[in-house]
């Protein structure tokens, strides 16, 4: 079963610094139909101005990810990490028993373009930790984020893992599923099809007892793929 979040029906923040469109509920955005699916809780589509973004603020008890599509972003945090993200990167950040972070658009002209993912954990108030990987190197499917970091993934508190599809057009790929896990697709940028169902850039799917996850890009097409408990 394929169960679509169009894009057009997205939450929508414009801050004159941000935009941002929220595939569940989040901060003034709120609708009971869509809190998340399984431990994914969000999936906010950001762009921030030159020369702006987020103050020092504070997280506990969740999985954080950052993938970069366009730009630049600065981050700082608690922990005492000082770093900066480009296009293709993928930050992942366990906020655990707590932690304070601020992340900033450095650049006078630059737009910035990124996706922030939250996932929640198994365990609370573990210790907080850090990790940031190029992944721009990614042609067809890879995995990014796992529970155990396997096959260079960077690992998150929580029996989930995330694939990057990076398909040029025409391209396809699959991945089989597991029986009892929940499969959701959000589409970066883009389109491509899933299983033959068409999607866009912002679109995104949840999938349930599909033997497999067959994408087909109509053209150069980013796209996260989460398998969830």
């Amino acid at each position: 079963m394929i169960t679509l979040r169009p894009a057009a029906e997205r939450g929508h923040a414009s801050l004159g610094w941000l935009d941002s469109y929220h595939t569940f509920s989040f901060a003034d955005y709120h609708d009971p139909r869509h809190m998340g699916v399984s431990r994914l809780r969000v999936i906010n589509d950001d762009r921030i101005a030159p020369r702006t973004g987020f103050d020092a603020h504070p997280h506990r008890d969740m999985e954080i990810i950052t993938y970069m599509l366009e730009g630049t972003i600065e981050h700082k945090d608690s922990m005492g990490n000082n770093s900066r993200l480009k296009a293709g990167e993928v930050q992942v950040m366990s906020a655990g028993s707590g932690i304070v972070h601020s992340e900033y658009n450095p650049s006078a002209s630059e737009p910035l373009h990124l996706l922030q993912i939250w996932i929640q954990p198994q365990e609370s108030r573990v210790p907080p930790r850090y990790a940031q990987k190029d992944f721009s190197a990614v042609q067809g499917l890879g995995l990014v984020v796992s529970p155990d970091g396997r096959e260079g993934s960077l690992p998150i508190h929580q029996d989930a893992c995330l694939y990057l599809a990076r398909l040029e057009e025409h391209q396809q790929v699959s991945q089989p599923t597991c029986a009892g896990r929940t499969y959701y697709l959000h589409v970066a940028s883009g389109n491509l099809q899933v299983n033959g169902v068409s999607l866009e850039a912002g679109d995104g799917a949840t999938l349930v007892g599909e033997p497999a996850i067959a994408l087909e890009a109509r053209g150069k097409a980013e796209a996260l793929l989460f398998e969830l408990p």
